[in-house]
């Protein structure tokens, strides 16, 4: 079908006559807006019907006896002569100027005011004029939004705190004191800390020398805390009761598997013991965990121990046993992925070759040193925000 004539169509339309609207003057005294007219000092000269009401005053208490600034609490009054006056005599317009109308009564009403300047004429001074809509339904939506944002700020805030005590039950208040060993350890969650991560780490007596643990579950959240609370508890119970790693972290494989958890885990367990010449050796297994490295004087320096199966996927997983000889000067680094998986702004990862460069630059501090020194590096890397967990655990030998 064609589309009927413009013309056409106008002659059936209705015409726009004087029985639709044309008292103007009515027009501007009940506008849907507060409209006013002022000096260039503020003195009101002009205000219609709605501002009248609006400001609960009449045309005499106004018109050529107060300054709109006068309507105004203290604060705003003060933006007027200090911001809004000044904009407007500059730009010759402001626009959508929140301030608030003292009634009479005590009340105020929250206003969004617009005002542009009409240049003088001859023999008339400039004016300006105002318009004023009332914000009330403005005002409260912010409001609402301000407590909305104040509440999430406190969950968020609450959800930090908890996650912080949290993560700090994945690793030890302080670690025991090995003899012929000084031990360190550094835990840093990802991000800016609001998640439970799933690294942890643990050091302590046992009756056949010292057990040490670290590991990392795989994702993150509640569900992830929990396995990193069994893990750490189950391997801590199995350590002091077995003196075989790889038998720990078997046992530890079982309490996974029969937990259901739906969450593997990397693992490193070693036993601390000392030979007859009081020296310290390790007998480490590892679970899908990467190997320690070492840097030594006497010892070839790189990783140590030989690699297993992850833990909480296989029934019978592979698990080896190696033992490692510790010299004066040595340091044993175990770490989790979150150390060479940190990726920099060009998306290279930290890496290997990285990680001990900075060993070997800080070996000649204490086992505390060199944990941070590494850390800081990793997190820098990473422009102060790590992807990932990071959990290291530090031997060394003392010269």
């Amino acid at each position: 079908m064609s589309q009927p004539d413009e013309a056409a169509t106008r002659m059936h339309e209705p015409p726009l006559t004087g029985d639709v609207e044309d008292d103007f003057g009515d027009l501007y005294e009940h506008a849907p807006f507060g409209y006013l007219s002022t000096l260039m000092d503020g003195t009101i000269v002009r205000a219609n019907a709605t501002f009248l009401t609006m400001a609960g005053r009449t045309r005499a208490d106004l018109v050529g006896r107060v300054r709109f600034p006068a309507l105004l609490p203290v604060g705003d009054r003060i933006f007027y002569d200090t911001h809004f006056a000044p904009l407007l005599a500059m730009q010759g317009e402001v626009r959508e100027i929140a301030v608030e109308l003292r009634r009479p009564d005590g009340t105020r009403l929250p206003v969004l005011v617009n005002a542009v300047v009409k240049p003088a004429a001859e023999g008339r001074p400039a004016v300006i004029r105002l318009s004023a809509v009332a914000a009330t339904d403005r005002r409260r939506y912010e409001r609402e939004l301000l407590r909305e944002r104040q509440r999430a700020e406190r969950s968020e805030a609450e959800a930090r705190h908890l996650a912080q005590i949290l993560q700090a039950s994945f690793v030890p208040a302080g670690l025991p004191a090995v003899p012929g060993l000084d031990v360190a350890g550094v835990y840093r969650p990802a991000g800016s800390g609001d998640e439970v991560g799933g690294d942890f780490y643990d050091l302590f007596e046992t009756a056949h020398g010292w057990g040490m643990s670290l590991g990392d579950v795989c994702g993150k959240g509640a569900r992830a805390a929990v396995v990193t609370s069994l893990a750490r508890y189950t391997l801590r119970a199995a350590g002091i009761r077995d003196a075989r790693p790889a038998e720990v972290l078997s046992l530890l494989n079982q309490a996974l598997l029969r937990e259901r958890t739906d969450r593997f885990l990397t693992a490193a367990y070693a036993r601390i013991h000392h030979d007859g010449a009081g020296r310290p050796r390790l007998k480490l297994s590892l679970g899908g965990h990467p190997p320690p490295v070492r840097i030594s004087r006497e010892h070839p320096s790189g990783p140590v121990g030989r690699p297993g199966d992850l833990l909480g996927v296989f029934g019978d997983p592979k698990l080896r046993e190696t033992e490692v000889e510790l010299s004066p000067g040595d340091v044993l680094l175990f770490y989790t992925d979150g150390i060479t998986e940190g990726r920099g702004a060009d998306g290279v990862m930290f890496g290997e070759e990285r990680l001990r460069r900075s060993l070997a630059a800080a070996r000649g501090a204490d086992a505390q040193g060199v944990a941070e020194h590494l850390v800081d590096e990793v997190v820098d890397f990473q422009s102060g925000l790590p992807i990932d967990d990071i959990a290291v655990l530090v031997l060394r030998v003392p010269d």
